[in-house]
């Protein structure tokens, strides 16, 4: 590993690693991810100055993620990508589509400790989703990826994107509601 390879893992690793790790859901994966990061950033040096190292480093990790959550995607079985209208988000809907409760407040506090705390919540919800739910609100609502790109990264439809990010929001609204 040449000089940049080694401070930017002492200074980025874990940072890469924790940003890999709330993607994922997994050690192994975020690891390998890092890693070949890592690897890309020594192989091909096209840093410049322009942007920060981490900024740089972060933006090729994103484009490994993808590639893992590519692969991830195709494994699933296509019966598990189609969803399905959920009976037990029906109870948040009245018979013409309106909610039937509005949804609490979801700013998230000044303070550090309620954010800390709100954050750590957000991330036991979303280890609780199903992969495929968990990852296409990674992409969309962490990563803000739009709505196109994700459907082309995971060779999905737009409205099953749409279907499953609804899933997801709405299974993440239930459960940080009822622990926060």
């Amino acid at each position: 590993m040449n000089n940049h390879g080694h401070e930017w893992l002492t200074e980025h690793g874990d940072y890469l690693y924790r940003f890999a790790l709330s993607r994922l859901r997994d050690p192994h994966l975020a690891e390998d991810v890092v890693q070949e990061t890592m690897l890309a950033a020594i192989k091909n040096p096209s840093f410049e100055a322009q942007s920060s190292a981490r900024t740089w480093l972060t933006g090729i990790l994103k484009h490994k993620i993808i590639d893992v959550m590519r692969r991830h995607m195709r494994e699933i079985p296509a019966s598990e990508l189609m969803v399905e209208a959920d009976a037990s988000m029906d109870d948040f809907f009245d018979e013409s589509g309106h909610w039937a409760e509005q949804p609490l407040a979801w700013d998230i506090p000044h303070q550090a400790l309620e954010q800390k705390q709100f954050l750590q919540i957000l991330q036991q919800c979303l280890s609780r989703l199903p992969t495929a739910l968990a990852t296409i609100f990674s992409m969309r609502d962490i990563d803000e990826m739009e709505n196109e790109e994700i459907c082309k990264a995971l060779n999905i439809t737009t409205t099953n994107a749409w279907v499953m990010l609804y899933r997801a929001r709405m299974g993440l609204r239930k459960c940080i509601e009822l622990n926060w």
